[in-house]
């Protein structure tokens, strides 16, 4: 018997019992729209993050100052002080892997534009500090090089800051805003950014020169961190190694002292987060495939039930001249048949699902290719695995037993 007829042999049992065939689906169904769907949900946060964070600079490095003390309790990086300009200078002078350098000397503090405030933070920074955090401007120009030696009284507004000192819509350039008492003219814009990866508004600062913060704000020489870029992304450990050489130099440290600063990557922090969401999405998906198990054993438990029911037929097919084989492929193709179907109408099932929960929930969803073609795939394996031991049961029955079986 050839497997055309086969086929249509097992289309006329699985007709006979709709109702029956589409439950016996309904656990591939269920198990393969849960794979397609965690896996779209577990790649799609892990390429926002991904996005995210290479948004404010892939090749971004974190300078920190941080306790070198070897006993006692480590206190807060935000209340060290080992940063200053000499080392800025020393980066400046020697590094050969780093594009751009910028100070930071962050607060916080209350903006007011006449009778409206709003709470928000100040990066005092250098020019370079827009370029390494990719802030865009949007109106207005930035602070020079020459603002920052004259300590001048300017700042660049985010667009949270924007909408809350100036809600009716007027333009902010050329306007002088206070923040903790101190005057500030505004001369720039910057592009809306949203939330960071840490639900962080990356719009909600003022920018200004570090000298400012620095003599009119926080009356101190050091600052709370140092950013800068790496040449390219790939160059970002050799940038990372330069800038431990470099600083510990600067900070006159001897070999078997610790560094009184830590270094960071973007690249770094990409790694760890994508490697979390990797994790969470193989382990969602592993709970989803149980659905798929579930489901096989339920093909196989019909199939049990399918052999006994149609003893008879199969006795009469072998007092006719079919081969055991021939049993055996007749069973095996219901049973692939039930889980390649089922698998189909899973993946659409899945397909959908990902995209209502883009789209109404406003989750990250990344649908891959691979996780179809394996979700399929895993579909006829099931169907094959579940489905032998019933067909190989089948083809072994005796003809004459088979025909005598009430």
């Amino acid at each position: 018997m050839n497997v055309l007829n086969l086929f249509r042999i097992a289309l006329i049992a699985l007709q006979r019992n709709k109702l029956r065939a589409f439950l016996t689906m309904l656990g591939i169904i269920i198990g393969v729209a849960a794979v397609i769907a965690m896996v779209a949900i577990g790649q799609g946060s892990k390429q926002s993050i991904h996005d995210q964070l290479s948004n404010m600079g892939s090749n971004m490095i974190t300078i920190l100052p941080a306790s070198n003390l070897t006993g006692g309790a480590r206190i807060d990086a935000s209340s060290l002080q080992t940063l200053t300009i000499d080392d800025i200078n020393a980066l400046q002078r020697k590094a050969e892997y780093l594009s751009a350098i910028s100070p930071v000397s962050s607060t916080k503090g209350q903006s007011i534009n006449g009778a409206l405030n709003w709470p928000t933070s100040m990066q005092g920074v250098a020019p370079e500090y827009f370029d390494i955090r990719k802030l865009v401007l949007k109106d207005g120009i930035l602070f020079s090089d020459n603002d920052v030696k004259a300590a001048a009284k300017v700042c660049v507004l985010g667009q949270t800051v924007v909408s809350n000192l100036f809600p009716n819509g007027e333009d902010p350039i050329g306007k002088v805003i206070r923040f903790n008492r101190i005057p500030f003219t505004v001369i720039g814009v910057l592009v809306a950014k949203g939330e960071s990866a840490f639900g962080q508004d990356q719009d909600d600062i003022i920018v200004a020169p570090y000298t400012t913060v620095q003599k009119r704000i926080l009356a101190t020489i050091y600052f709370q961190n140092i950013v800068a870029s790496s040449t390219s992304e790939e160059t970002s450990d050799a940038a990372t190694t330069e800038i431990n050489d470099i600083l510990r130099t600067t900070h006159r440290l001897k070999a078997a002292d610790e560094n009184d600063f830590s270094v960071r990557t973007m690249a770094e922090l990409i790694s760890t987060l994508s490697s979390t969401s990797q994790l969470l999405t193989v382990l969602l998906t592993a709970i989803a495939g149980i659905s798929l198990v579930i489901g096989g054993i339920g093909i196989m438990n019909i199939m049990y039930v399918s052999v006994t029911e149609r003893t008879k037929e199969i006795g009469l097919r072998m007092s006719i001249g079919a081969r055991g084989i021939d049993i055996l492929l007749q069973f095996l193709i219901e049973a692939i048949v039930i889980s390649v179907t089922g698998g189909l109408i899973g993946i659409l099932l899945g397909v959908t699902v990902s995209v209502l929960i883009n789209v109404l929930l406003s989750w990250p969803t990344l649908i891959s290719e691979s996780s179809i073609i394996l979700s399929f795939l895993v579909c006829a394996i099931t169907g094959v695995f579940f489905g032998y031991y019933p067909a190989q049961k089948a083809s072994r029955l005796d003809p004459i037993e088979a025909l005598r079986y009430e």
